[in-house]
């Protein structure tokens, strides 16, 4: 028995969308989406594309919804060592040595270190993390509080992310832990008068304040692309931003 009519309804709960509202976004009957959610109707592979496409879906759960109805995946998850990521490690790589002297760092779903820049691997090399290391696993260690002295907001803030990147994958276990474990943490954050929470981590005798943007790639067609997160720091005043100098040339 085809499992799509589940997987369906579970990703239209999830994007909050009544039947009529994702009916008219992917341009069919409400009427046959009942159809399609009760198993009475099934499925095109056109018609899947369409609904996974309505519903935004991150290319790996589209490639579960095409399964789920019996057709082939249809983006591919090529290792980041491929050569056709060649261009992609290229234009990361060009991101992160143009961040200099500040930290730039990606990450990809699970918050694996996929590449740093020289900055962020000074920095983030003294807390033991390096390329092909999980960040999760670092935020649910006990070290954090001793390490970052604003750790209550920065950890109610992480955890509002990872919730939000969960939400909009249609929920990742491995987060639930985490996202417990910072919620604990985040309890007597304080509300902050400035226009962004920066982590404010102590570096030796230095305290380091900065906050991130984050940038992905606009166009991805494959899972590992699509996962993929650049993240790049910024000095939040200018003993940090004399700090990162520093640390970057040494």
């Amino acid at each position: 028995m085809s499992d799509f009519p589940q997987a369906l309804k579970t990703w239209r709960s999830a994007r909050r969308y009544s039947q009529l509202t994702l009916a008219l976004e992917a341009g069919i009957s409400s009427r046959h989406l009942s159809f399609l959610e009760t198993g009475r109707a099934r499925p095109s592979r056109e018609m899947v594309d369409r609904l996974a496409e309505s519903l935004r879906l991150p290319l790996d759960a589209h490639n579960r919804m095409l399964v789920a109805a019996g057709f082939a995946a249809k983006f591919s998850d090529r290792d980041w060592s491929d050569d056709q990521m060649a261009p992609i490690r290229q234009a990361v790589d060009h991101m992160l040595v143009g961040h200099m002297p500040f930290p730039g760092i990606a990450l990809d779903r699970l918050w694996t270190i996929r590449a740093m820049n020289r900055a962020a691997a000074a920095i983030f090399g003294g807390l033991g993390l390096g390329d092909g290391d999980s960040m999760l696993e670092f935020l649910a260690s006990d070290l954090l509080p001793g390490m970052i002295e604003n750790w209550p907001e920065v950890a109610h803030h992480t955890s509002l992310r990872l919730r939000a990147e969960s939400m909009a994958q249609g929920g990742i276990p491995e987060f639930d832990s985490i996202i417990d474990h910072l919620d604990k943490a985040g309890l007597s954050a304080r509300r902050g008068a400035m226009p962004v929470v920066p982590t404010i981590l102590r570096f030796g005798d230095q305290s380091l304040a900065m906050f991130s943007t984050i940038a992905q790639f606009g166009t991805p067609e494959d899972i590992t692309l699509d996962d993929l997160r650049i993240e790049l720091f910024f000095p939040m005043d200018a003993t940090t931003a004399a700090a990162f100098e520093a640390i970057s040339l040494g």
